[in-house]
């Protein structure tokens, strides 16, 4: 994969055969198992001479399977919008981007129950990466999220759970309460979710664990 990444035009067998020091066979092999996970895909065929060679590339798949330390620089962001802002100031931007990106979801059908407003939610956090689940506890419905996409910078700024509580309300038009937190020594991030459609505002009062 580390050799596919360095070639973005993509790999014939027999180069991959050279970096890697094996066989042409076991390159074949190895490239049958990434092509079937889609993680590999092939690429245009290179002109020989003779017959074409076939190459093969990464995939946008396979590329994400690299680490990107993104929250080093998403903690120096944090640290200069604060510098800059100011903590309410801050917690009123996180505030706004989460209303924004929540205002884009398709909005749920006036007739939509309590369950399906909630289990459209957790679709909705678990497509960005939350690990959401829509749970039944005590007699009402929550969500229960076990991967805080923010969790390095939420350990220093907890303002970016404000983004979540505002993104889950714009989408959900409901009032959003943060039970529990990941970051704060919870077992997972849960939310209640009220049953009842609130009226949508631009500045919205928000309660989540700290509170």
């Amino acid at each position: 994969m580390r050799a596919l990444l360095a070639e973005h035009a993509g790999c014939t067998v027999e180069t991959l055969c050279l970096k890697l020091r094996i066989t042409h066979n076991a390159v074949r092999q190895h490239l049958s198992a990434l092509i079937a996970h889609g993680y590999v895909e092939r690429a245009q065929s290179r002109p020989s001479g003779g017959r074409p060679l076939a190459t093969f590339r990464i995939t946008e798949t396979g590329s994400l399977l690299f680490p990107r330390n993104y929250s080093v620089i998403t903690m120096e962001m944090f640290a200069a919008l604060r510098s800059r802002l100011g903590d309410e100031q801050l917690d009123h931007f996180m505030q706004q981007m989460g209303l924004a990106l929540g205002q884009r979801e398709v909005p749920l059908p006036a007739t939509a129950s309590h369950e399906d407003v909630v289990r459209a939610l957790a679709t909705h956090l678990d497509r960005l990466g939350y690990e959401a689940l829509p749970v039944k506890y005590r007699d009402e419905w929550q969500i229960e999220a076990f991967n805080c996409v923010f969790h390095e910078v939420a350990k220093q700024h907890k303002e970016v759970c404000k983004f979540d509580v505002a993104y889950m309300k714009a989408a959900s038009g409901r009032d959003i309460h943060h039970l529990e937190c990941i970051v704060r020594g919870g077992q997972c991030c849960r939310f209640r979710v009220d049953a009842k459609r609130v009226k949508a505002d631009g500045d919205i009062e928000l309660r989540n664990a700290d509170d």
